[in-house]
């Protein structure tokens, strides 16, 4: 399973900063160095698993735009129920999983690699259990079929993002109703949204990963990652022995972060978070000033996600994401506070022990003052800005592959004509020579033509669906034609880049898509003198369906890639795509109405206090109302704060990109990431930069210690701590509404007054 944190809907890969002159190496790599069982004693031998092993790493390290060669044969029925169904069910988890842990910290995963090796677990299976007679569930299983099972599992486990992010921002603003009563109209714009990435994301095969990867280096590194993880394990003489190590330890850590996360809800002072300064304030006769830091909010948390999410990060972003929190909530809030620039809401009033216990991570409708704000507030607007002006410029950096996927698709348009005019009979010399590729930056598709997606079955659902969503977003929520074109627009432009970007960088640049495009539609707005909760519906709903379209369009052409390697039919992972996307469309809407009605205070803007943090609702609920106010909603000192550390990130990025080259590229390692940084204004809870730090670090020390032993287990342990805990916490909503939870049953001791 790749990690897909959204940093506010900005996902940074496993991989981290990839060379695009370079393949990937961190899972990919591992995936062929990867120890095997002996048969007498079980344990690791590394060399004897090298040496099978090294050529099919070589093979792709000198060609990884070359389709894998030697894979075992398989019957030719690949797109089988087993796989459609096991991966439908791996999405679903990973689907629920990702709205409770979005919900919490804006951070959210893609279910390939979890599809890839769970499926592989389960069908294998079933494929030696059963003889080959067997209905639906025998028969041999190959790399393929693990591909339509990962597929599917991809397809069922996205457009969760808005559900984290823009559905809950509309109920704080009161936009909508209720998330029960609105089910069916969120389903549907869901649905049309979720199918235009899905028609999109078909002639982006063609496009990306076979017409322009080469010239561009679009390697795509988590999905060939997957590929390679996939072939890896149907290895005749390894393959299985990894697969069931990696199956072992995915399934103890997810096995143990569900326990840990359902178990610790009845005693969260003690097997969830850790309040040492509270209990040093406890210990100290309620007398000393540990309170005024557990005020700030630290402490530690056990969160299994988050250790997970820091193995699979490394080091840099969780350092820089704890040194966000640092900056954030160790200097520039109390220094608020301390020059009465901003307050925080004491909770302990009335108790003389804890009358001193406040908290300043409030965004209630009274602490987004701007002339008097809540510390939160006032750090949200350098966190928001500085986000979207480090994607803007990592963006516009990215100006040269932008130009030459122009030139690219210029090419490729005279390509096709120069075709429909040998088909009329016409030789026309011109689109010819215009539409001719070097040889050298050729990519040969393995599919043939019989195994290629057509044209009539994609174009017609492009534009059925362009035209449902104009419908959708006309009849259910009074949106004009001419807005819900420019949105549809924006949709297709914002989908083309976020490819591209997750290509060369496997980052999805999905902040700048989001806020970019509620930027346009807030302009948009602003000439039509409509009342401030109507331009505010528009801009979230326009932003919400940009970023349901280039999500999905990015994660399926992801799948085609992984497809390509693996030499799987097109046309059997579209069939794929397309009802896992039927599975994705209710899911996601269903998890966030059951978390919407275990846990209110998701949906309500006057809540002081929260078990979820929604950092990502904030950022949207702070853009949509800053470029819809007819005032300037931001504290004046926080908006100047906000426009120089915006210009020192963009700066930053810069050096990155051109300072640390050649000699100094060493440097990138240490250089801090920015986005994270981003983050940690936007998010009031320390703890999660904390767990993040504590998995990475203990992943460096586990890879240098042991490298074969990090090899086999380190991801597959991740992953399972990652899904684990978002599973977890859906048992844990589910025993809210039935009113057995920890906040019926549990005990609040070792927390400062009380645990959320």
């Amino acid at each position: 399973m790749s990690a897909n944190p959204e940093v506010v809907e900005v996902n940074v890969a496993p991989m981290g900063q990839i060379n695009p002159k370079v393949p990937p190496m961190t899972e990919t790599q591992n995936t062929f160095n990867t120890p095997a069982f002996t048969n007498d004693d079980k344990e690791l031998d590394v060399e004897r698993v090298k040496s099978l092993d090294t050529e099919h790493h070589d093979d792709f390290a000198l060609d990884p735009f070359k389709p894998f060669d030697g894979l075992p044969e398989e019957g030719k029925k690949i797109l089988t129920i087993r796989a459609l169904f096991v991966g439908l069910c791996c999405g679903a988890l990973v689907n629920a999983s990702n709205v409770y842990l979005g919900l919490k910290t804006g951070w959210t995963f893609t279910a390939n690699l979890f599809g890839a090796i769970a499926g592989f677990a389960i069908i294998k299976f079933l494929s030696k259990a059963l003889p080959a007679s067997f209905p639906i569930l025998g028969g041999d299983f190959g790399p393929r079929e693990n591909n339509i099972c990962q597929t599917a599992a991809m397809a069922s486990g996205g457009l969760s993002n808005v559900f984290v992010s823009a559905f809950p921002a509309m109920y704080q603003l009161n936009l909508l109703s209720t998330p029960a009563g609105d089910y069916m109209k969120i389903v549907a714009l869901t649905a049309v949204s979720g199918y235009f990435g899905f028609f999109f994301a078909t002639p982006m095969r063609k496009f990306f990963v076979i017409y322009v990867a080469r010239e561009l280096r679009l390697i795509f590194p988590t999905a060939s990652a997957t590929a390679m993880t996939i072939r890896s394990m149907h290895q005749a003489v390894t393959g299985e022995a990894m697969a069931k190590m990696k199956m072992k330890g995915l399934s103890i850590a997810f096995t143990a972060a569900l326990v840990l996360r359902v178990v610790s809800q009845y005693a969260v002072g003690i097997l969830w978070d850790w309040h040492f300064f509270t209990w040093f304030y406890i210990w100290g006769n309620y007398n000393n000033a540990a309170l005024a830091v557990e005020n700030w909010g630290w402490y530690l948390e056990w969160t299994p996600a988050f250790i997970g999410s820091g193995m699979l990060v490394g080091l840099n972003v969780s350092v820089s994401f704890l040194a966000g929190s640092i900056i954030a909530w160790g200097i520039i809030g109390p220094a608020l506070v301390h020059n009465n620039m901003a307050w925080g809401k004491n909770l302990g009033e009335g108790d003389p022990k804890w009358d001193g216990y406040t908290t300043f991570g409030s965004l209630s409708l009274a602490a987004c003052n701007k002339d008097y704000p809540s510390p939160r507030y006032w750090l949200l607007w350098p966190g928001v800005l500085l986000m979207i002006a480090v994607s803007f410029t990592e963006l516009a950096l990215q100006w040269k592959v932008l130009w030459f996927a122009c030139k690219a698709l210029y090419r490729g348009s005279a390509a096709g004509l120069y075709a429909l005019g040998q088909a009329m009979g016409k030789e026309f010399s011109v689109f010819k020579r215009v539409g001719a590729q070097a040889e050298e930056d050729l990519v040969e598709d393995s599919a043939a033509p019989h195994e290629q997606v057509k044209m009539w079955m994609w174009l017609p659902g492009l534009l059925l669906s362009i035209i449902s969503i104009c419908i959708v977003l006309g009849v259910e929520f009074d949106m004009p034609v001419g807005m819900s074109l420019l949105s549809v627009f924006l949709a297709f432009f914002f989908s083309f880049v976020a490819i591209q970007c997750t290509g060369v960088t496997d980052i999805t640049p999905l902040t700048g898509v989001s806020k970019a495009s509620q930027i346009v539609l807030g302009g948009a707005t602003k000439g039509e003198h409509w009342a401030v909760p109507h331009a505010q519906r528009l801009n979230l709903l326009g932003g919400a369906m940009c970023n349901m379209g280039a999500s999905q369009s990015t994660d399926l052409t992801c799948d085609f890639r992984t497809g390509f390697l693996l030499r799987t039919p097109p046309i059997t992972q579209w069939l794929a795509q397309g009802l896992g996307t039927i599975v994705a469309v209710f899911l996601a809407p269903a998890m966030f109405q059951l978390f919407a009605t275990a846990y209110p205070c998701i949906i309500d803007a006057n809540a002081d206090t929260c078990v979820f943090a929604v950092p990502s609702v904030s950022a949207w609920r702070a853009t949509a109302v800053a470029v819809t106010d007819p005032t300037f909603p931001i504290p004046p000192s926080s908006g100047i704060f906000a426009v120089v550390f915006a210009s020192v990130g963009s700066a930053l990025v810069v050096v990155r990109h051109y300072v640390w080259v050649g000699r100094l590229e060493w440097m990138r390692a240490y250089h801090p990431n920015m986005m994270c940084i981003g983050l940690a204004f936007v998010l009031a809870q320390t703890q999660y930069g904390t767990a993040m730090t504590i998995g990475s670090a203990a992943a460096a020390y586990w890879q240098k210690k042991n490298p074969a032993h990090f090899d086999v287990y380190g991801y597959a342990v991740a992953a399972g701590l990652i899904a684990g805990e978002g599973i977890g916490g859906v048992i844990n909503a589910v025993f809210q509404v039935a009113g057995i939870s920890g906040s019926v049953y549990g005990t609040n001791v070792a927390c400062p007054l009380s645990c959320e």
